[in-house]
């Protein structure tokens, strides 16, 4: 391919390692095998070809991205380049971030311990298997 040629397609677990979505091809394969990428609603292969203007949803531990594709790019560049190749909807960050502050709110709550356990301690936490039941 030349310079001057532009790409039409690229595959798609390139794309998400490209577009920084997962930090290895491998890790963005086994993602897509497992059916947490979807275009149009399918679920899809990672030979699948991506193309400009598609639109996929792609799950990434707790968040959903839903996003358009902008540009291809087979090769991993800086961060500021990748966000070049997606736009993310609006609805999609928004719930993103109230995902976020729902999660914040959960563990609120919570107060780590302020030191290590002592030896009784930790023979209860074996006993038990669970340190909130002893609470």
């Amino acid at each position: 391919m030349s310079k001057g040629e532009r790409r039409e397609s690229v595959r798609l677990d390139a794309w998400l390692w490209a577009a920084r979505f997962f930090k290895t091809r491998s890790l963005a394969k086994q993602v897509v095998e497992a059916g947490r990428v979807k275009i149009a609603g399918g679920v899809c292969k990672p030979s699948r070809a991506v193309h400009v203007g598609e639109r996929l949803r792609v799950m990434r531990g707790e968040e959903i991205f839903e996003v358009e594709v902008m540009g291809l790019s087979e090769r991993r560049g800086s961060a500021a380049l990748a966000q070049t190749l997606y736009r993310e909807s609006e609805t999609s960050r928004a719930a993103r971030a109230a995902a976020r502050e729902q999660r914040r709110a959960e563990r609120a709550g919570y107060q780590p311990p302020t030191g290590k356990p002592d030896k009784r301690a930790r023979r209860l936490i074996r006993a038990l298997g669970d340190i909130d039941s002893l609470l």
